[in-house]
């Protein structure tokens, strides 16, 4: 039962076409996913069916596949995401090269998003206020081999000090009431009242605040929440503007979209294949970039270097980052993490432990091939059995990287016979 309240306001919001609404929430739910184009080719299974028009890598799938339980998950070569919700990152329109950045961003779907556009080039930093949202964030971004990433755990007020101006986009997918989801979470719409509606409006207002100090001059900046109410989506852009007189609205050719004021865009789930959602476009007038100060290089220690050289690895122009004892890699321009709460530094190379090194379990996800590799069929049983923590028969010595199907999904050690296993324990699935 939806609330009176809630029905009351959207029948006064939407006039005649409130019955198409209302008969679209008692329908069954669409349901996507998003290929990872830092995979590769993108594979061809029988569950996918048509294209989400306004995401080139987003399809929906038959619902009763049960996705999230294939191979190719864990191998991060797609990502679930609900298909109004990829529309966001494509009205951003972020570019290889540029400075970017995702202020709320667990638990994913949109950074990874915005990290498959940018193809590996660039810096992209993602914020999540919760410590606990933010290490599901940081698990999604390794699950997708995602390595020019710097995810924090900080206010955003704190992040507008440190990097103001130095953004040429930022995405702020605002926490809101989510009468969006109310189809498709139960506890969307318990916890709903036109207070949380009244709070949600205050603390997006808030978050603008800093989202503007962060974009740079000439830079974009998108709003976008799963809601309909006025007061968060059309009212918060209105009120941003009036005060901040340095942004203009950025109108775009979204077809797929249906336009109201200040740039904004609603998506209604009983125009479209897909739940509620609502974006603005801004646009910061000025030109230039403010240059942040960089983290200071560290070099590589020899065990990587034989490592690498042993295995055929070669990193991106970045730099080398201890953070407690595993080694990192970060794009270049890497700013400096003194002061700031940080959950992941850039992609995680492994650790040294007395005189060797040890891959980290993201090294294997971020690598599309090496000089020592095994690929198993996707259902085939020893597939199966390494994804329980088994060993695997194989030829190889040293460190092998372990492929789905030809997606990397882990690491072994062989010794000529067997591979030890060295898939995450937190991971494994019984046979």
């Amino acid at each position: 039962m939806l609330p009176e309240l809630f029905l009351k306001r959207m029948k006064a919001q939407l006039g005649a076409e409130y019955p198409a609404f209302l008969e679209s929430l008692e329908r069954p739910r669409a349901v996507a996913l998003r290929f990872n184009p830092l995979k590769g080719e993108v594979p061809a299974l029988p569950f996918i069916g048509q294209n989400v028009p306004w995401e080139p890598m987003g399809f929906y799938y038959d619902p009763e596949a049960r996705p999230g339980l294939h191979p190719y998950h864990e191998a991060g070569v797609y990502y679930l995401q609900e298909a109004s919700a990829m529309a966001p990152v494509a009205l951003l329109d972020p570019q290889p090269g540029e400075w970017v950045c995702d202020l709320c961003a667990a638990p994913g779907g949109k950074t990874t998003q915005i990290a498959g556009r940018m193809a590996g080039e660039g810096f992209l930093l993602c914020n999540e206020i919760s410590p606990k949202r933010a290490r599901i964030l940081s698990r999604n971004i390794e699950r997708l081999g995602v390595a020019n990433t710097l995810v924090t755990n900080e206010h955003p007020q704190r992040l507008a000090g440190r990097l103001a101006e130095c953004f040429d986009r930022v995405l702020v997918d605002a926490p809101c009431s989510g009468e969006g989801m109310f189809r498709k979470e139960e506890a969307a719409v318990t916890d709903w009242s036109e207070e949380t509606v009244a709070m949600c409006a205050n603390r997006q207002q808030e978050i603008l605040q800093s989202a503007a100090q962060l974009v740079r001059p000439g830079g974009r900046l998108v709003y976008s929440t799963c809601t309909f109410a006025l007061e968060e989506n059309e009212q918060t852009i209105a009120a941003f503007l009036q005060e901040h007189t340095d942004f203009v609205p950025e109108p775009l050719n979204a077809p797929w979209f249906a336009a109201v004021e200040n740039a904004g865009y609603r998506m209604w789930p009983h125009k479209l294949l897909g739940e509620g959602h609502f974006a603005a476009v801004l646009r910061k007038t000025g030109e230039g970039r403010e240059e942040a100060p960089e983290e200071p290089d560290q070099e590589f220690p020899k065990e990587w270097l034989d490592f690498s050289e042993e295995l055929g690895i070669t990193l991106p122009a970045g730099k080398a980052i201890f953070f407690g004892q595993s080694l990192y890699w970060a794009p270049e321009g890497m700013p400096s993490l003194r002061g700031l709460k940080v959950e992941r530094p850039g992609l995680e190379l492994g650790v040294v432990k007395k005189g060797r090194f040890e891959p980290a379990h993201a090294l294997a996800l971020w690598l599309n091939r090496c000089k020592r590799q095994i690929s198993l069929p996707a259902h085939s049983r020893e597939l199966a059995a390494y994804m329980a923590g088994n060993v695997v028969q194989s030829a190889c010595r040293g460190w092998t990287l372990v492929q789905a199907d030809g997606y990397s999904i882990g690491w072994g050690k062989g010794d000529g016979t067997v591979l030890k296993n060295h898939y995450p324990k937190g991971l494994r699935r019984p046979v």
